[in-house]
């Protein structure tokens, strides 16, 4: 295959370069080369390989997908924070771009985009064709709505606004006076001060939908106006929830081979222990398990379901909260009690005890291998002595650290084998667990607890979503302007060894302020049972509904 090296971005021919010189791993050059605007096909093709085949087979049309997910309430989809409300949403809400298990972009609602050789400037085709399910077009002045409703900080719990932090005026905390401009009714142009390679990736993230410009969160079951295949049908909190092939609507992906091959969607809430999902699958009672963790695994291989798995930068977090006050005072604030926390956990143990080894050792920093701008900073020292000296030093030997998780399996275990590290370091350490239908509703405020965080195709997005000043998802309270304009300065480089020389400044502040306990990097996996096809785990648990279906 031959390309026009004029008609491809400077960075991409960087990229190529440097993936041939092993610089780049696969994953990462398609990440970065795809974001700017390269087709998957073409970034394959620059590095000399050839895309990957589509799976062979034959899919019946229609059938009913039995799916185990914990089922959650909807709201305004900038506010999501869990992917499972994103799957129930899928049904009639899309996206603007889809991310691979390769790494790859891929258009959704939009044809195509480019970026400026600056990457301050990016072009956005809106796809021809597409149709809300009430009959009237979709264009470029809906995609517009969206990004401007994304850049806007003043809606509670609006975690796309750190996708977008680069479109907004901090002023004003919304977007920018000309940076989203709609140039025809299928043209739009976002246009930042700043350079910012992470804006496609903002868009393929799953709180990303794209909504109507008359939505009304509060009316979303009773007035479910959206681009995709399904409807609702039932939502039940807790219980279950049903999307129904919407028949009255010509759906866009028909014609371009999308799919949708399943006529209704079933997904059952079995609560958090595992082992009610293996009894589940095992009655034969699903065809799905949203993922399959720890242990189950090896039970659910051994019962004949099928597997897939992907190594991610997926990970749970045990973090002390810096603004939280206990008894009067913040605890956390004081960074000889946050450093000596890391000192006295050992990642390869609670990789060990919390997640069955399925997964590799991380160093506290968020940060990790799978990330093009990951810098090879060395973790803090295990040290459960000196760990415990600083405690005293601090004045803070005889608190109780109060850690609270989920009452689920890996995340619990994870939390279970940190405090039992902690214990023995000489720490005064009380667990507290929590069912799932409470512990969401204040997940950011705790003082000491652990959350799960999913993948993301670059280093700079985890960092602005969790640690960045202000943000939505900052649930360790962390705020640091060195930190924040560094981030900045990150985000603005197209250059992987400039970046990464930055990132290493990143990483270091992570690991010396004792941000947050970051033990390892999972690898997820789910089951289906045989005879279903396109139902593979997504390495950012992205909901792909359209690519489910039984075989012929």
């Amino acid at each position: 295959m031959t390309h026009d090296n004029k008609s491809i971005h400077p960075a991409a021919l960087m990229y190529a370069q440097e993936e041939k010189a092993g610089k780049l791993s696969r994953r990462e050059f398609l990440t970065r080369t795809t974001a700017l605007g390269l087709t998957a096909t073409a970034a394959y093709g620059l590095i000399g390989a050839a895309a990957p085949a589509q799976a062979a087979g034959h899919v019946q049309q229609g059938g009913t997908m039995r799916i185990q997910m914990e089922v959650r309430g909807l709201k305004d989809p900038r506010t999501f924070d869990w992917p499972q409300i994103s799957y129930y949403a899928a049904g009639w809400l899309e996206y603007l771009v889809e991310y691979n298990n390769d790494g790859s972009f891929t258009p959704a609602l939009l044809e195509s985009w480019s970026a400026s050789d600056d990457a301050t400037e990016y072009t956005l085709n809106v796809r021809q064709g597409v149709t809300w399910n009430d009959g009237t077009p979709f264009t470029a002045a809906d995609v517009a709505f969206n990004i401007t409703g994304w850049c806007d900080r003043t809606v509670e719990g609006n975690s796309m606004a750190g996708r977008f932090a680069a479109l907004i005026d901090p002023a004003t905390d919304k977007a920018l006076e000309g940076a989203i401009t709609v140039v025809d009714d299928y043209t739009v142009v976002l246009k930042s001060p700043v350079p910012d390679i992470s804006l496609i990736a903002g868009m393929a993230d799953y709180p990303a939908h794209i909504v109507p410009q008359d939505f009304d969160a509060e009316n979303m079951l009773a007035n479910p106006k959206g681009t995709g295949a399904y409807l609702p049908e039932s939502l039940e909190v807790g219980v279950g929830g049903t999307l129904v092939r919407n028949e009255g609507h010509d759906w866009w992906g028909y014609a371009a081979g999308k799919g949708a091959f399943i006529d209704r969607f079933e997904f059952i809430d079995y609560g958090t222990d595992p082992s009610a999902w293996v009894a589940a699958a095992a009655a034969e009672e699903v065809d799905v398990i949203y993922e399959t963790v720890g242990d189950f695994v090896d039970i659910l291989d051994g019962m004949g379901w099928e597997k897939s798995e992907v190594a991610s930068g997926s990970t749970v977090v045990i973090r002390p909260n810096q603004l939280a006050e206990v008894d009067g005072m913040q605890p956390y604030a004081d960074v000889r009690v946050r450093r000596a926390i890391a000192m006295a956990v050992d990642p390869a143990v609670v990789l060990e005890l919390g997640n069955a080894n399925r997964g590799v050792p991380a160093r506290n920093q968020h940060v990790g291998p799978m990330h093009p701008e990951w810098a090879d900073v060395p973790a803090m020292e295990f040290d459960p002595a000196g760990a415990l000296a600083l405690l005293t030093e601090a004045g803070m030997a005889d608190f109780e650290m109060d850690i609270i998780s989920i009452d689920d399996d890996w995340r619990k275990n994870s939390t279970d084998a940190v405090a039992a590290q902690l214990r023995d370091a000489g720490f005064n350490v009380k667990r507290t667990i929590i069912p799932g239908s409470t512990f969401w509703n204040d997940w950011t405020k705790y003082p000491f607890s652990s959350t799960d965080w999913n993948h993301r195709p670059l280093g700079t997005q985890i960092l602005a979503l969790a640690y960045r000043t202000g943000e939505a998802w900052n649930e360790s309270g962390f705020a640091n302007a060195e930190f924040d304009a560094l981030l900045a300065e990150a985000n603005s480089l197209a250059d992987a060894d400039a970046r990464r020389e930055v990132m290493a400044k990143l990483q270091t502040i992570m690991r010396d302020e004792g941000v947050t306990l970051q033990p390892y990097w999972r690898s997820l996996y789910r089951h289906v049972r045989p005879g279903v096809v396109g139902g593979q785990m997504n390495i950012a648990y992205l909901p792909r509904l359209h690519e489910f279906g039984f075989a012929a």
